[in-house]
């Protein structure tokens, strides 16, 4: 790695941990020659685990997938920050410092995986190892101009890495390369991923107006445009806001996760972490198992109309990278919170667990992105997908 580019990653808040050395891969393997870094949420023997908190954390133990990438030959160069334990969208860290996007260092990267979005971003290893709550890969790759994928629930080992929910928790890349996404998804999964044409393919539109920016709007329909340029045939569909059954059900484990710092007078978290801790502690196992039936009510519809459509696409993110300090966001609709106007738009597809590819989308010398939504199982031919669609630009 060059120095300047080490010591640009480190001034935009990238780094958590950066060992005198890399941790080298087997000589040979699937991955052999490629090189990533880890969201420090990631067990790793050896090196610290803080989750970008100044909180007790419980032990994880080694994780198996950081494990497997290491002995099919990459290289973990080191550890990336956060927002704080991964409970945020923003990236902002009261206890460790905010981390600053590399296409304008005056705007959020998003998060939580910010640190991870930034090494992709700035070529700080082929990959980097993301966990994905609610968009937590997703919002960082598409405000950072890179890939982001987030596999079905379940398919990529999340044993070894830091919990938030665990009925939500994702484990995923980030990259500038599809390819190297490809190299992974094989390597950790066994599947193969081939080029696969979109003839017919049919193809749902999430229609959320009111949620974007004019100018996000126009590059999702540019995008989709494409995809019938290329025989997919496109249809509208809705879908509601998840947010009443996502917030319960992730504070409320994560909540459980943390007691025993959560329990101490000081349990050293930012104010805004503790403050959804809190709430989640307040939560009733009655209200907790509620927010489970609602998830599976959103299931069955979810499954419903993917008897409709092959993929869904949705945009990423509202607009390009807020400014670092706003709170706000300006929409069609109205002022809406940050954390709310980001999250509902990738919330549903991580509570649900399928699968989701987000797409950069340039928007001048920012990024936004689109999401690639397809059925549970299906990991492989989406990326097929997107390898075809690469293919034929």
């Amino acid at each position: 790695m060059k120095r300047d580019t080490l010591e640009r990653a480190r001034a935009l808040g990238a780094w958590a941990y950066l060992p005198e050395a890399p941790l080298p891969g087997q000589a040979d393997g699937t991955l052999a020659g490629l090189s990533f870094t880890a969201k420090d949420l990631y067990g790793v023997p050896g090196w610290p685990l803080r989750a970008s908190t100044a909180a007790p954390l419980p032990e994880v133990g080694e994780s198996p997938l950081v494990r497997t990438l290491l002995n099919a030959g990459a290289t973990l160069l080191g550890k990336t920050h956060l927002h704080e334990i991964a409970l945020g969208i923003l990236g902002h860290n009261p206890v460790w410092g905010s981390a600053r996007n590399p296409l304008d260092p005056e705007r959020i990267t998003g998060g939580s995986s910010s640190g991870a979005a930034i090494a992709a971003a700035l070529g700080i290893g082929d990959f980097a190892l993301g966990t994905d709550t609610g968009g937590s890969i997703r919002i960082p790759a598409a405000l950072c101009g890179v890939l982001g994928f987030k596999p079905t629930y379940g398919l990529y080992p999340t044993e070894g890495v830091l919990p938030l929910s665990g009925s939500c928790d994702h484990a995923g890349p980030l990259a500038r390369d599809l390819e190297v996404i490809h190299r992974v998804h094989t390597t950790v999964t066994g599947q193969t991923v081939l080029s696969t044409d979109w003839s017919s393919l049919r193809v749902g539109l999430w229609q959320v107006p009111g949620w974007m920016t004019p100018q996000t709007r126009a590059a999702l329909d540019t995008f989709a445009r494409r995809l019938e340029d290329r025989g997919a045939v496109t249809a509208t569909f809705a879908f509601p806001d998840v947010m009443d059954t996502y917030a319960p059900v992730v504070q409320y484990e994560a909540a459980r996760i943390h007691q025993q710092a959560l329990s101490l007078e000081e349990p050293g978290f930012g104010p805004g972490t503790l403050a959804l801790l809190r709430r989640g502690a307040a939560l009733s196992e009655a209200d907790y198992h509620a927010a489970l039936r609602r998830r599976d009510a959103l299931r069955a519809h979810l499954s419903e109309l993917f008897g409709s459509f092959d993929l869904l696409l949705a945009p990423t993110v509202p607009s390009p990278a807020p400014l670092i300090g706003q709170e706000d966001l300006e929409l069609p609709e109205g002022t809406v919170p940050l954390r709310q106007a980001f999250l509902r738009l990738t919330a549903p597809w991580s509570l649900l667990g399928v699968p989701v590819l987000s797409v950069p989308l340039p928007l001048g010398p920012l990024s936004v992105g689109a999401q690639l939504i397809a059925p549970w199982g299906q990991d492989a031919r989406l990326l097929g997908l997107a390898l075809n669609l690469e293919e034929t630009v």
